[in-house]
């Protein structure tokens, strides 16, 4: 690794990177300066292009303390026509965006441009013509030292880049940053697999699979922009937390249109104000409700036993009942969303009037059917047919009359089930009742059956192991003529409806044609750390493979048997000497008594998903909330209390696992109680 000295390569790289900078500046006021006045033709055009323009303007943001290019590609000879642009001995260098001088020639190359693919793949045994590649160190925004490899060299031998494992081990201060500088080549193949796929990653933890599914959500956004323009891109996340963590990776790559939500919002025709047991909400979770729901909605649908006789000036046109049913017939059975058939049952009846009257000589247009669909007659017969359907309403209805429950749950839940979800009370309205995050989820799915759901292009789903197949559901509907990134880890799943397999859950997600890729490289959690945290993978998610760290740095692991909460603060205090970020976590019963301690100690923290400052480096986090997580060190605080926080201690042992393995640097695990006899 190369150094700042008055005759290395250092300061032309500098050089390169104030020019990059000045660059960009330049592309930022050239869009700051468009004049926009004489090419809208209204002011619809106008607001529309002014929008453009200033997400423009801002994807151009310089931002001081990331660096503008972090690598640097030097090619052999000059790519084939099937390799992007390029003349022999020509120089690339590599950041988060590109930026190009005032004649249009790059001066830095986008990573995801296919020039670039060979920065994240090259090796020795495959140098992709590749002579050299340097990467570039960095301290806050100044480029500080580089590091090269000479791949096409037989006569210099492989080694570990000493940049990248420093920037793969840099203290975490602050909201989760994209990883753009250290993807890995097996990180790198499912970044840029193809739109039209649906890929399913699992990963233990530190293996970096959020941040791939991030940056895949960026490449196919550079990939495919027009198309994922028009059809939208979502995030889901498992909490409000979580995302707040992860909010900032998108826009740090120039990225400022995806929308990020949890389930619940998704979810969000109700206002959730209930909570349901494990053993209700499990049940509500089942998929077997869509049919129970299925049924339901179907049922408002009546058999027609009167004509419909329809008036128009001195004629009168029947319709038979018979004729009617036949048609009511077809519609059920074609199984269109209930919404849609009542549309066109008002039609299909005008259509079998017009037949009589084409029949009678005369000779209607499609103004005649409009008009004979929204006859008087014809309206009333729908809406005894085919009445409208509330979802709200139709929900409410199987939690609170046990006869219509009893009558569509018939072979699909049994009687215990069904007393399992019943309310115990009768409620008034679809206001007044306390639903819960399950029943919202029924109501959505009711929703779908009456009309459908919009789909994305493009759906990454967070933390999937811990839906539920309902939930699974829900998301698919949002994606159904899109693609899917669905990252989790059945070794972390603590909810009691937690996903047994991904088969099981892309089936429910609508995507069984997904590619299963498995991520077993630790490049966040220490090697002391995650061996000891693996303990537990036999118990908890038997068959998984063992995370492997890859980290040079075996990081600070210590048990320490303490008496009181005071020492669980004294922990706290030794890490904050250290730079970063320190997490405290412990089972939710026990937040109110550790921050009584910390307020006594006089030490101030955050809650989960607050930022991180220089001034305020410990977080206070309840075990439910760690998921997803990272600081530079943990304290976790009792792991038997953990467990016990449980409803079982399968799920207990799996919220243990990962509140384990939160820690980039080092863990102190402290306890009174004994430990569990897993660990």
């Amino acid at each position: 690794m190369s150094t700042p000295s008055s005759d290395d390569p250092l300061s032309r790289e500098r050089s390169h990177l104030a020019s990059s900078r000045a660059a960009l500046r330049a592309m930022r006021e050239d869009v700051e300066s468009l004049d926009i006045s004489d090419v809208t033709a209204n002011w619809v055009n106008a607001e529309v292009l002014a929008r453009q323009i200033d997400e423009r303007i801002k994807a151009l943001a310089d931002l001081s303390d990331t660096p503008l290019f972090f690598g640097r590609l030097d090619y052999l000879h000059a790519p084939g026509a099937d390799q992007a642009e390029g003349a022999e001995g020509e120089r690339f260098y590599i950041g988060r965006r590109h930026v190009h001088d005032h004649d249009g020639d790059p001066m830095v190359i986008d990573w995801r441009a296919p020039v670039s693919q060979p920065f994240y793949r090259a090796s020795k045994k495959a140098p992709m013509d590749v002579a050299l590649r340097r990467r570039f160190g960095y301290t806050g925004g100044d480029l500080t030292a580089y590091e090269d490899e000479h791949l096409s060299d037989p006569s210099e031998a492989a080694r570990t880049s000493k940049l990248l494992q420093q920037e793969i081990e840099r203290p975490r201060v602050g909201p989760m940053r994209d990883i753009v500088a250290t993807i890995q080549p097996e990180q790198d193949e499912i970044v840029r697999s193809g739109l039209g796929g649906t890929v399913c990653v699992q990963g233990g933890p530190g293996t970096g699979k959020t941040a791939v599914g991030l940056h895949r959500v960026a490449y196919l956004l550079y990939a495919h922009r027009e198309r994922l323009a028009r059809t939208g891109t979502l995030v889901i996340g498992p909490n409000k937390s979580f995302l707040h963590y992860i909010e900032q990776v998108l826009p740090a790559l120039g990225e400022l249109t995806v929308r990020q939500a949890t389930v619940d919002d998704l979810v969000a025709h109700v206002e959730v104000r209930g909570t349901d047991d494990a053993a209700a909400a499990v049940i509500k979770g089942d998929a077997r409700m869509a049919e129970v729901l299925r049924r339901a909605v179907r049922s408002h649908v009546t058999m027609p036993t009167e004509p419909v006789v329809v008036v128009r000036g001195s004629r009168r046109w029947r319709v038979p009942a018979y004729e009617l049913e036949g048609i009511v017939q077809e519609l059920l059975d074609r199984d269109i969303r209930y919404g849609a058939a009542r549309e066109a049952l008002p039609q299909r009846i005008a259509h079998a009037v017009l037949v009589q009257m084409e029949r009678s000589g005369e000779a209607p247009d499609d103004r005649v059917q409009d008009a004979v669909a929204r006859n008087a007659a014809v309206k009333a017969a729908v809406k005894a047919i085919w009445p409208p359907v509330d979802p709200a309403k139709l929900v409410l209805r199987l939690l609170t009359d046990a006869d219509f429950l009893a009558v569509h749950a018939e072979g699909v839940l049994s009687e215990d089930e069904r007393k399992r979800i019943l309310w115990a009370k009768p409620v008034r309205s679809v206001k007044a009742a306390k639903w819960s995050a399950a029943d919202a989820v029924l109501i959505d799915e009711a929703t779908d059956l009456v009309q459908r759901t919009h789909s994305l292009g493009h759906v990454v789903l967070d933390e999937a192991q811990d839906l539920s197949p309902m939930q699974y559901r829900a998301v698919g509907r949002r994606c159904t003529t899109g693609s899917a990134t669905v990252l989790g880890d059945l070794a972390q799943g603590t909810t009691p409806w937690a996903t047994r397999s991904w088969d099981e859950a892309l089936a429910h997600l609508g995507k069984t044609d997904a590619v299963v890729e498995e991520l077993t490289a630790g490049f966040r959690v220490p090697t002391d750390v995650i061996t000891y945290a693996s303990r537990l993978l036999p118990h908890i998610a038997p068959g998984l493979t063992p995370v492997a760290s890859v980290r040079e740095n075996p990081g600070f692991f210590e048990v320490r048997e303490v008496a009181e909460a005071g020492e669980v603060v004294a922990a706290c205090e030794e890490l904050l000497r250290n730079e970063g970020s320190t997490g405290l976590i412990a089972a939710d019963a026990r937040i109110a008594a550790l921050a009584e301690a910390l307020a006594v100690a006089e030490i101030g923290f955050l809650d989960p998903g607050e930022e991180t400052t220089q001034e305020t480096r410990l977080t206070l986090v309840p075990a439910s909330l760690a998921k997803g997580l990272e600081y530079d060190y943990v304290v976790l605080d009792e792991p038997q209390a953990v467990v016990d926080g449980e409803p079982d201690e399968r799920t207990g042992l799996r919220r243990l696992y990962v509140a384990l393995t939160r820690a980039v640097s080092g863990l102190i695990v402290t306890h009174a109680a004994a430990l569990p006899e897993q660990l």
